[in-house]
């Protein structure tokens, strides 16, 4: 059956997860009612991280779509280890090591000895790790518009005319760059800073990325070429993944301290992504709904700009998902609606 096909390792995580999850709950409870509570926010985490990430897979799939199928395996078995290891593991470890000046075995330590403290270093590095996942997913958005060569716009009225200036060197630099300052002048002086310096981190980002991208992409044999834009493709996922995962990572402290229950629930969400990525680009889904990928794009600048905002302003993610997926929906009618009344085969635009 499709669905087993496609998410069938994903179940099985999740299942392999969720007894881990109760093992856990035993060990820090050692009641039956600890070991439900833990399930549940197991659960729970997953489900949010799902929620809020469709229109991270909908962009993973339009990158994974050009990739080779091995790369593509890849993606599932190599990035699932990054995005559950590493972004929900090692990546809240080594804020808490920057950010103490600890070693990171030690800063380890403190998340199994004091959950308490180390929520809280998370929670106060909420700035930076704002700065920089908004500003490279505003840059994300915006090099999907900006883009002279697109020919197929939603709404056209701003697409066609935001499209004409795709030609201008750098001018999504820019733009993300005085977000950022506007952004930065709602916070006192100190903190100010820490929301530019990390804006710029994100920004730079975004340009090795690309660079990486571009420099693998020269001149060779066949399969040398693909092995080049697999890897430049999958560095491209795995970064546009952490800067998704930021958010989730650090609100997840406000269902659970223990940071062992925050990897277990956003790693099944996270399988289950990868699974619906892998779904997009083999089912020709993507191909079929010709404005659903613009809903996503559409939803990557919302995320951005509430990522930004919320280093002033509490934005609670149920807000943040609702609207992606208003967005998405609007953008799947719309596609609907297209293939109706002219034709998934036609260009009429």
């Amino acid at each position: 059956m499709p669905m087993i096909r496609h998410f069938g390792g994903s179940f099985l995580f999740a299942i392999i997860s969720l007894g881990l999850a109760a093992w856990l709950g035993w060990a820090m409870t050692g009641t039956l009612g600890g070991v439900f509570s833990i399930l549940w926010i197991t659960l729970v985490l997953g489900v949010l991280e799902v929620s809020l990430s469709f229109d991270n897979a909908i962009v993973n799939a339009t990158v994974l779509r050009g990739m080779d199928p091995i790369w593509q395996r890849r993606f599932l078995t190599w990035g699932m280890v990054i995005a559950v290891f590493g972004m929900r593991i090692l990546f809240p470890v080594a804020i808490v090591s920057f950010a103490t000046h600890l070693g990171p075995l030690d800063a380890f330590y403190l998340a199994l000895s004091n959950p308490n403290r180390y929520a809280a270093i998370i929670k106060e590095a909420h700035i930076g790790i704002a700065g920089f996942g908004g500003t490279f997913l505003a840059m994300v958005g915006l090099k999907f518009f900006f883009d002279s060569s697109k020919t197929v716009h939603w709404i056209a009225v701003i697409e066609r005319q935001v499209a004409r200036l795709g030609h201008i060197d750098a001018l999504t630099h820019a733009i993300v760059l005085l977000l950022a300052y506007r952004v930065s002048l709602l916070l006192p002086p100190g903190k100010a800073t820490t929301m530019l310096v990390a804006g710029i981190f994100g920004l730079v980002a975004f340009i090795a990325v690309e660079a990486v991208g571009t420099l693998l992409g020269g001149q060779g044999g066949h399969k040398q070429g693909i092995v080049r834009q697999g890897f430049s493709g999958f560095l491209y996922l795995e970064v546009l993944d952490a800067s998704f995962s930021f958010d989730g990572v650090v609100g997840a402290f406000a269902l659970t301290d223990h940071f062992l229950v925050i990897a277990l629930g956003l790693g099944i969400g996270a399988m289950f992504v990868r699974s619906m990525t892998v779904m997009l680009v083999r089912s020709g889904t993507l191909a079929e709904y010709r404005y659903l990928e613009h809903g996503a794009f559409y939803a990557i600048l919302a995320l951005a700009a509430m990522m930004l905002l919320s280093v002033r302003y509490d934005i609670p993610e149920t807000v943040t998902g609702l609207v992606g997926a208003i967005l998405i929906g609007f953008s799947l009618f719309a596609s609907i609606l297209y293939n109706r009344t002219v034709g998934p085969g036609d260009e009429d635009d």
